[in-house]
């Protein structure tokens, strides 16, 4: 495999990072990996590289506008982001890469971005897997998300982050907890209608210590993408369930891929 970074521009005055992983003979769809509020292509670690190889897919993942190398997004940040991030650039970057069909794979807001690009791109998307997705702002939610602020003024998380987002951290960090803290926002959001537009197998994973999300979240996404969607609660497993169960996630996406894109090839 080969993994190579580049910048992508997608017109508009945005440009993007991005890190493709790819197969000297490549085959099947290719894995798009969208990553949480507070994360970015480093952070996805070596679970992009992993599923690559496991599966023989290629792979994208790459930075949003306002994190690593990529052009600043607007701020504040609009209640529309997410719908924007799935619906607007993400399909656009796929289209300046000549990406066609794909297996869209996220995690938090990116698990809310994938089901919102996965009802965009239609047929283009074969297979979708979600981990602590939301389609709505729960208790839990605004409650961890408060906790965390407080974190954030009064321990090292700062420091931390730090080491990822550099100088962008603060803008990073505010540009989160002020929208999903925003009432505004919290009423706004409900993807539940946009749901019935997913065409493509889905796995919807959350675990059951997940601080940042009821367990309606992904019985409510099952139920509204219909029959293809299977729900997964991962026992003594929180936000991250890639990063905290790794080996026992990329079993499951494996299995799940190479049941769903048979399908999508018969």
């Amino acid at each position: 495999m080969q993994i190579r970074d580049s910048m992508v521009p997608l017109g508009d005055g945005v440009v993007l990072e991005v890190r493709r992983i790819r197969h000297e003979q490549s085959r099947g769809p290719t894995l798009v990996f969208l990553h949480e509020s507070l994360g970015s292509i480093a952070l996805w670690r070596k679970i992009p590289e992993r599923l690559a190889k496991a599966t023989g897919y290629d792979a994208l993942i790459y930075n949003r506008r306002g994190y690593g190398q990529s052009t600043d997004e607007p701020l504040p940040r609009p209640y529309d982001y997410q719908e924007q991030e799935g619906s607007v650039w993400l399909p656009r970057l796929l289209d300046k890469l000549a990406i066609d069909e794909v297996v869209l794979v996220g995690h938090s807001d990116g698990g809310s971005m994938a089901l919102l690009a996965a009802g965009a791109l239609r047929s283009r998307a074969v297979a979708l897997i979600t981990m602590a997705a939301h389609t709505y702002a729960d208790h839990l939610t605004v409650a961890g998300i408060k906790e965390m602020a407080v974190r954030y003024r009064e321990t090292d998380i700062r420091e931390k982050l730090q080491r990822h987002h550099g100088a962008r951290t603060d803008a990073i960090f505010n540009a989160w907890q002020e929208v999903w803290l925003d009432e505004g926002f919290q009423q706004a959001m409900d993807f539940g209608p946009s749901l019935a537009a997913i065409e493509c197998p889905a796995m919807i994973i959350q675990g059951q210590g997940d601080e940042y999300g009821v367990p309606e979240q992904v019985t409510d996404i099952a139920a509204g993408i219909g029959p293809s969607a299977r729900a997964v609660f991962l026992p003594d497993t929180g936000h991250s369930p890639h990063l905290e169960r790794a080996d026992e996630v990329l079993a499951l996406m494996c299995d799940f891929l190479k049941s769903a894109v048979t399908k999508k090839a018969e």
